[in-house]
């Protein structure tokens, strides 16, 4: 006798010594068609009964009978003879999906699969083989009812999901799933076509029988490229309804010469105004769209009227980029859309030449809410202190300071020099070259505090100007700093209106250059 019967024949015992006949007997007999519910919570008890019977095979047979259910506590379980799966039609409730074999098993790679129909969209062929493995071959997580009278109460009179599975041999299966089982939240009822016997299976096997054509598109909208094959992007525009200018980003002209300054980035801001970036709060703008990952489709195959209704016919937001393959993408954002069913934000996105609009997080698509100060460096000052071969500073109120540095060695390149390789003049005489070295740390250790875009120049004379020529690069730097208000002034590059400082910064800044004469220590700080 099998383990299983003696199993069953021991469980109505106990049954019985407490008063539980009746609900012993239920097990096995057609249920009362006029209270589902009652009977759901008898069937409940017989979870455990048919576990491991195989249901999904390349076998003409069905499903075996109860009687000879297989005991999950053999050491040899009954394997499924799984053969090979030539296509697959399921049915659920919003989509008719046929999947059908594009390569065939080797000995070392298994079978791959798309839907068809639908090649020309970015498939994520990998979930829809999903739908082949976690079926073929399934086993039962228990039988409930054999011989079934009353499908209706467990869902599969009108089942929520009907799929036929042809074998490259022929045979072909066809089952059914119907409702969740209420006594076990993991298990939905399920049924295979030739036989009314009711059983259960885990629903992680058939969870992707539910899925919408939609939900098996890639929610990758620009692959990330392999390492070897990564593009530089040249240049990045975010033109944006909210703003009165573009923001835009281009490859630094030094990006790859570590001796010239800056700052890490590979980018520059040239627009709304010159600025070096940050690197941790940048790459995300410059190389976002590298990798990028939806959180939902809302439409493939997309319509005019699809376009019109998300938005993107008139875009909240454009992002180009330009990359050094010759290769430019440009991806049109919405606004941002609060949804408080799903409590979830998101943007409508499409990538233009492309047939699917998305719905994004705003926390990916950092570019409906970036601004300028969101992303650049306020760093005013990142060259080299040895890079420079002339600095001058001048002050309205009188002082003055004009260096000029040539290295000892005019052989040795600047970037490779320390303070002994140079000597230093200051208003035609001599100074300690670590003197000079003091006072350049005090300049560059200053950060701008905010952008200053579109701000008129005061007419009067700055409180300091400052000029320097970057030999290295051969580039000469002229910044102005504008008393602005009771703590503030204005910085101003090349003409420009750029930043708001410290006014405090400024006026340690003509205290340091008195210094110069005196000989007295420099002052480091400021508040």
């Amino acid at each position: 006798m099998k383990k299983q019967v003696k199993g069953i024949i021991g469980l109505s015992a106990v049954l019985v010594v407490l008063g539980g006949g009746l609900a012993a007997m239920k097990l096995t007999e057609p249920k009362d068609n006029s209270d589902s519910s009652a009977s759901l919570s008898d069937i409940s008890l017989s979870n455990a009964v048919g576990q491991g019977i195989i249901l999904i095979e390349d076998s003409d047979k069905l499903p075996v009978p109860l009687s000879e259910a297989p005991d999950p506590n053999d050491e040899n379980p009954v394997q499924a003879l799984r053969g090979t799966v030539k296509s697959l039609d399921v049915e659920n409730e919003t989509d008719k999906l046929h999947i059908i074999m594009t390569d065939p098993p080797t000995e070392t790679i298994a079978a791959k699969y798309t839907l068809d129909g639908y090649e020309n969209l970015p498939l994520d062929n990998a979930l829809v083989a999903t739908l082949i493995n976690n079926i073929n071959g399934l086993t039962a997580a228990s039988v409930i009812e054999e011989n079934c009278e009353n499908l209706a109460k467990f869902g599969l009179d009108d089942p929520v999901i009907s799929a036929e599975l042809t074998y490259e041999s022929g045979n072909v299966k066809k089952f059914y799933a119907g409702i969740v089982n209420p006594a076990n939240k993991g298990e939905t009822y399920f049924r295979v076509e030739g036989s009314n016997t009711v059983y259960t299976v885990s629903n992680s096997s058939i969870a992707n029988y539910y899925k919408p054509v939609k939900d098996f598109i890639k929610k990758t909208i620009l692959e990330e490229p392999s390492e070897d094959d990564y593009p530089i992007v040249k240049s990045l525009v975010v033109e944006r309804k909210d703003l009165d200018y573009d923001i835009v980003l281009e490859y630094g002209k030094t990006s790859d010469d570590s001796n010239a300054g800056g700052t890490s980035a590979t980018h520059e801001m040239v627009e709304p105004v010159s600025a070096y970036l940050t690197v941790e709060k940048s790459t995300d703008i410059t190389n976002g769209m590298f990798g990028l990952t939806a959180s939902g489709i809302y439409a493939f195959d997309f319509t005019d009227e699809d376009i019109k209704n998300t938005g993107l016919a008139d875009p909240f937001c454009r992002v180009t980029m330009s990359c050094d393959d010759g290769n430019e993408y440009v991806l049109l954002l919405s606004d941002i859309i609060t949804d408080e069913e799903e409590d979830s934000r998101y943007c409508y996105a499409v990538l233009e030449g492309t047939d699917i609009i998305y719905k994004v997080s705003p926390d990916n698509a950092k570019w409906v809410t970036v601004t300028p100060i969101d992303i650049a460096s306020r760093i005013m000052i990142a060259n080299f202190v040895w890079n420079i071969d002339e600095l001058s500073l001048e002050c309205s109120s009188g002082e003055s300071a004009k260096f000029r540095i040539d290295p000892i060695d005019p052989n040795k390149a600047r970037p490779d020099s320390k303070t002994e390789d140079f000597v230093v003049d200051y208003n035609g005489k001599n100074i300690d070259a670590e003197r000079y070295r003091q006072l350049y740390a005090y300049l560059i250790s200053a950060n701008a505090e905010d952008f200053a875009i579109d701000v008129t120049v005061p007419s009067e004379k700055p409180m300091v100007s400052l000029k320097y020529h970057d030999t290295y690069l051969d580039k000469t730097y002229a910044i102005d700093f504008y008393d602005y208000s009771a703590m503030t002034v204005l910085i101003t590059v090349d003409g420009e209106s750029k930043f708001f400082g410290s006014k405090s910064y400024v006026k340690n800044l003509i205290e340091n250059i008195k210094k110069l004469e005196t000989g007295e220590e420099f002052i480091k700080t400021w508040k």
